[in-house]
Formats: C-alpha cells, structure tokens, sequence
C-alpha cells in the first residue's frame, strides 16, 4: 500500500491521497468516480453527461452503490445557444448532500449561494491568475489551477503549469490544485514543491481500464506523444486542446481560410467526440487530450495507477531529494 501524503486537499475532503480525478464530459460516470474514490482520490461526477438533474441524481446514487467514500459534482457553465438548467442540478446536489462542487467554465458567482447552501465546497477551475483571484472573492474554498498543457481548455493566456502553479501559490490564501500536465509520482512531487496542494489528472485517468471508452482510444492515446496534440477553436477565443487527429487538423485548417462559428460549429459538436470515444474511431471527432500523453504508456486499473503515483512521489520526496543535500 502506498505511503499517504497529507496535505490540505486530503484533510479538507477527507480522501487518503492528494490526487483529484477531473470532471471529464462523457467519460466521469460512476464506475470510474466510485474506482477513483475507493483507491482514495477525489473523484468528479460530470452533470452535464446525464443531461437531466434526474440522470445526474441516479448517478450519484449508482455512485454511492459502489463507494462508501466521498467524491464530488463538476458542474461546467459553458457559453451556448441553448440554455442549461443548471438550477436544477445544484437542486439536486444539495438535496444529496454532495460535499464538494467543481466548477469550471463561465464565473460561477451567481449560483455559488445556492451550490453552498447545502454545505458543500467548491473548487474552480482557472486557466489565469486574474480567474484564480475572482474565485476567491467569491467564496471558493479552492481553486484548480489549469497550465497550457492541459487538455481541453486552457485559456487564451498561454502560461504553463511550471509557472502558473507558483504564481497562484503566491497570490492566493487558499489552496492550489495542480492541473495540467500531471501524470505520475515526479508529477505530484513536483507540484507539492511548487505549493500546491495536489494534483489534477484528467488524460492520465481516461486512459484507465475503468474508464468507459472504446479500447481503440485508449490505445490512439498510449501510441500518442507529448507533440501529438493541438489546438483548435483559438480563432474563436475558446480555445481546445484535443488529439491531433484529421478532424482536428480539418477544423484548424478552416480557421486558417476564416471559417466562423457557424461554419465550424457542426464539427465542433460533443456529439462527434462522444461518438468517437463510444465507437473507437480515434478520426471521427474532437478527443481532449493534454500533452501528458507523452508520460501516459500503459492501461492500469486506476487501484493500481493512485498507488503507483503516490508511492513514487513519496520515495521522491523522502529519499531522492534528501540523498542530493550536502
């Protein structure tokens, strides 16, 4: 059993091991939240993969089917056409007690008194500095810091995890998570050295045997390295990292001839991803996908992943680092 690192993140959330498992659209379903939450980590629920308060409120019972443990809600206030109720998922996380809120996306300020109401905490997700300090005018009682490596959105800012996670540390009287670019123990080691108090993973644990994708996606992303993702949606300021794949290169090649929103938005569709993570063709829409693939060369049960992470940044922390103090 690995050592346990304690840190504000496992005494706050009461979880074993400072390691939070990101809200991940189609992908964070109960059996990979309840997996997370018994190796000890910090899982997320997404809401809006259920599509409905009902569905997410049957997730989270399926969860509890399966875990004794805590885990949280993610809820993404994304800039769309068609609007969202997200009333009635906050309903839903207060009437089942949901300790912990991952918020990302659009400031969260307007609902932030109804998600607490029920007692539960919420960490933001934030891609700057000038995000991170929003959060916590707000209320949040954590903020998960996203580098430029990540996957999916990391902002227009451009600054990397190495820089980033200091910065915050720095700036804020609340706790930092490290998000972006985290993969395994030198990882998390390196992101407690920087002030954080935990990492975030999100591509090392959709490339878990629990994770609820087609073995081909998994496999695309194992065969992958740190130089086979890109950018899309940067002409639009909504900037994604994703898989380099000939569905992404279509849409970047359209931004480059001046395609707009209207023009894009059927290949932008989640549907199109959802439909390539389902069927496993790793061509057939956008796969969010950070650069730590190039650190991601196997298909663990995600037991096995939190104790391998945790065991190798403790022997880091407490025999590699000191053996090189004269």
């Amino acid at each position: 059993m690995a050592q346990k690192i304690r840190t504000a993140l496992t005494e706050m959330f009461g979880v074993e091991h400072p390691i939070v498992q990101g809200g991940m659209m189609w992908v964070s379903t109960p059996p990979l939240v309840a997996a997370v939450a018994n190796a000890g980590a910090l899982g997320f629920l997404t809401a809006l993969t259920f599509e409905t308060p009902e569905g997410l409120a049957d997730a989270i019972d399926k969860t509890r089917r399966l875990t004794d443990r805590p885990f949280g809600v993610n809820l993404t206030f994304l800039p769309t056409l068609r609007p969202i109720g997200y009333e009635g998922f906050i309903e839903v996380i207060v009437d089942r007690k949901i300790p912990v809120v991952e918020t990302a996306g659009r400031n969260p300020e307007p609902y932030m008194d109804a998600i607490t109401a029920g007692g539960a905490k919420v960490i933001h997700k934030c891609t700057s500095i000038r995000f991170a300090k929003k959060a916590r005018a707000i209320g949040c009682s954590m903020v998960s810091i996203d580098g430029f490596e990540c996957a999916g959105h990391p902002g227009e800012d451009d600054v990397t995890s190495l820089i980033l996670i200091p910065r915050a540390v720095d700036e804020l009287d609340i706790p930092v998570v490290a998000s972006g670019g985290f993969g395994d123990g030198r990882g998390l080691a390196a992101a407690l050295a920087l002030g954080a108090v935990g990492i975030n993973m999100g591509t090392r644990f959709l490339v878990t045997q629990e994770a609820g994708i087609h073995p081909n996606i998994k496999e695309r992303l194992v065969a992958s390295d740190e130089t086979q993702t890109t950018l899309v949606m940067r002409s639009l300021r909504n900037t994604e990292r994703v898989l380099a794949n000939s569905w992404a290169e279509r849409i970047v090649e359209m931004e480059r001839q001046g395609a707009g929103l209207e023009e894009l938005a059927p290949l932008l569709s989640g549907r199109n991803g959802l439909k390539a993570l389902r069927e496993g063709d790793p061509e057939a829409g956008l796969i969010a996908a950070g650069q730590v693939i190039g650190l991601v060369h196997d298909v663990p049960a995600i037991a096995e992943l939190v104790d391998r992470v945790v065991t190798e940044a403790a022997e880091i922390m407490g025999s590699r680092l000191p053996g090189l103090l004269v």
